[in-house]
């Protein structure tokens, strides 16, 4: 039987072992009032408590917005104390980019601030359809690092190719929606006043993109990315910053152009998706983090949508 000691002496580790990992979460502001934390280039494990993507805050005069929450409830706690950290405000809007469990898990570290979560018009949908089976898979893969996590649907929807804006306090953030790229819920969020824009998973820099939605519609999308005036981006995974971003995007276009080309011939001569698993886009191999772990995948996904063009 444990003695009182004991336990004491347990909650204290536990204690001093959060503060640590606490401290060593930090935000880096990469434009006024607008920070970020990068994520790891690793799959979600109960040590890095899924902290894989990018996620952050906005400040505003008035409040505060967090642009994706983080993969872990606890994560989420560790982004709200890096606000508190930062400003007093209010934290009035959780806005999520997308479905996908590193960018959301954290939402549930907010609800005491009673904000308005913002998603895609699908994102309700999405996730219904699989916060079972995500919180069944994330539970174990996490660990005590997954205690407290929930599925929060948006309170406010964001419609496609009907953007919205949002104000912060004489900082104004448009909401943009759009048809299925990396997902079918993808949304953006731009900072009208320093033309900074967050894109989510719309692009991935150094990390492999993972498809889960139409190889099509991404390379469409990446494309209308391609054309803003921005001074700087925030990317789903990589590095934000001025220049990094045209550089990522022009990759990440170069690699799915490769796969939808190669791909397109194989269905053109009645080849098999177990061909073009083992021959399409090796040339890719070294120019992507966790290659091996996603390119099948993407090859996958994208093979199913292309044999029925």
């Amino acid at each position: 039987m444990k003695t009182l000691s004991n336990i004491l002496g347990l909650f204290a580790f536990v204690f001093l072992t959060s503060s640590c990992a606490d401290e060593n979460y930090s935000v880096s502001e990469v434009s006024t009032g607008i920070f970020y934390h990068q994520g790891v280039h690793e799959d979600p494990t109960e040590q890095n408590i899924g902290a894989i993507a990018n996620v952050g805050f906005i400040i505003g005069e008035r409040c505060v917005a967090v642009i994706d929450s983080g993969g872990s409830y606890l994560e989420g706690t560790y982004l709200r104390r890096a606000i508190k950290k930062q400003t007093d405000l209010p934290i009035c809007y959780v806005i999520n980019s997308h479905v996908h469990p590193d960018h959301l898990l954290g939402n549930a570290a907010f609800k005491e601030d009673s904000p308005q979560f913002i998603g895609h018009e699908k994102l309700p949908a999405a996730i219904a359809a699989r916060q079972d089976y995500f919180a069944k898979t994330f539970k174990e893969i996490l660990g005590k690092a997954y205690t407290g996590s929930e599925f929060i649907s948006p309170t406010l929807t964001v419609s496609i190719d009907q953007p919205i804006t949002i104000n912060l306090g004489n900082r104004i953030l448009t909401l943009t929606a759009y048809s299925t790229s990396h997902t079918d819920n993808d949304l953006t969020v731009l900072d009208n006043s320093t033309k900074t824009l967050w894109t989510g998973d719309l692009l991935f820099i150094d990390r492999i993109p993972a498809l889960d939605g139409s190889i099509n519609g991404w390379l469409t999308t990446m494309q209308q990315l391609q054309s803003m005036d921005l001074n700087f981006v925030i990317p789903g995974h990589g590095k934000a910053g001025s220049t990094e971003w045209q550089k990522g995007l022009l990759a990440q276009i170069r690699y799915f152009t490769v796969l939808r080309n190669e791909i397109r011939k194989i269905i053109s001569n009645m080849g098999t998706i177990e061909e073009a698993t083992q021959n399409v886009g090796l040339e890719e191999t070294n120019n992507w983090e966790l290659f091996q772990l996603y390119h099948r995948r993407n090859i996958t996904a994208s093979f199913v949508e292309l044999e029925w063009e």
